[in-house]
């Protein structure tokens, strides 16, 4: 190996381990199992140890096999702590919902369904409905952006034939008295949890509430498409109720658990890099023929969008009607 060859290993094994530093002491401050003080404290310890290893230990091969052995004691910590169902949570999201499939029927136990005067302030209830999968015809891709045009939030909505509607939301769950960050995101401090909701709920509160901006796609896709995916969903809800996994922010949100559920039943690949920055999912979706393609894209974003439609629709009982009245590829009921 030549010189620059050599030259440019050594930046790559220096930034490699500059950001297994940056994550470690990431990591210990917000999931190490003491006090905020402790957390600090064990950061600060692995930062201090992990320079003295890189940058004093000659040579320096030794060094960084001796980083690499403090970073896979750290690692083998985080990958070994266990997501739990049983934490104080927030009202919202404190019971999982979960489903019975007999035969053709299917009942739904924790249908979430709050009514909103403000974000936090709310009546909640949780109700138990009762669906026959013959009956379901649609299925609808939801996406909410609340700050960048590259990052929204997936929900899918599956339509019935007789004009109820029945929202998914994949989410971070989280603690009372805890928010969402995206970093926190990245570091094993949420479950993950299927929010079964009522639109006007998991819709209305993101329009009229939280003042993102909401839009709404016909999925092209036959109804035992539709019905193969809502099973598996509901499979997956039940596996979460006895078997809690770890939401994160990169790999297992809410577009990525989405694709893994459909690729088995699924008549189109979604692959793609836009499913990580999934602002650009109705690009992806017109390109694959998924979405409507009697618009140019650009005319069918705008034509989708629903929240002057969800404001006005308020707390009305066809509200799931109403915010899909000329919205393009689907049909007037």
């Amino acid at each position: 190996m030549g010189r620059v060859g050599r030259v440019g290993l050594a930046l790559l094994g220096s930034a490699a381990a500059a950001a297994g530093v940056l994550w470690g002491a990431v990591a210990l401050l917000l999931g190490a199992p003491v006090g905020q003080t402790g957390r600090l404290a064990l950061a600060l310890g692995f930062v201090v140890a992990s320079a003295a290893l890189l940058l004093a230990v000659r040579p320096r091969r030794r060094g960084y096999l001796g980083f690499a052995a403090l970073f896979a004691v750290l690692l083998t910590w985080w990958l070994s702590v266990p997501p739990r169902n049983d934490r104080d949570w927030q009202p919202d999201v404190a019971q999982l919902p979960w489903a019975e499939i007999a035969g053709d029927t299917v009942t739904v136990h924790n249908v979430r369904n709050i009514v909103y005067r403000s974000e936090t302030d709310y009546d909640l209830s949780y109700e138990t409905r009762t669906y026959r999968l013959p009956d379901l015809r649609s299925l609808d891709l939801v996406l909410s952006y609340w700050g960048s045009p590259y990052i929204a939030h997936t929900i899918m909505s599956f339509g019935f034939g007789d004009g109820r509607y029945l929202a998914i939301s994949i989410e971070g769950r989280k603690e009372r008295g805890e928010g969402y960050s995206a970093l926190k995101g990245f570091f094993r401090q949420y479950e993950l949890t299927f929010v079964v909701a009522d639109e006007r709920d998991v819709i209305g509160v993101r329009t009229d509430f939280r003042g993102e901006d909401v839009y709404l796609y016909r999925v092209n896709t036959e109804p035992p498409v539709v019905r193969g995916l809502f099973v598996r969903y509901l499979e997956e809800i039940n596996r979460l109720r006895d078997r809690p996994e770890w939401y994160n922010a990169l790999t297992h949100n809410c577009t990525t658990v989405v694709r893994g559920l459909a690729t088995p039943v699924a008549m189109r690949s979604w692959r793609s890099w836009k499913l990580y920055v999934n602002g650009f999912l109705p690009e992806l979706g017109y390109e694959i023929g998924a979405l409507d393609q009697s618009l140019p894209v650009e005319e069918l974003r705008a034509r989708s969008r629903i929240v002057d439609g969800a404001r006005a629709a308020g707390r009305a009982p066809d509200f799931s009607r109403r915010i899909r009245q000329g919205l393009p590829g689907i049909p007037d009921p």
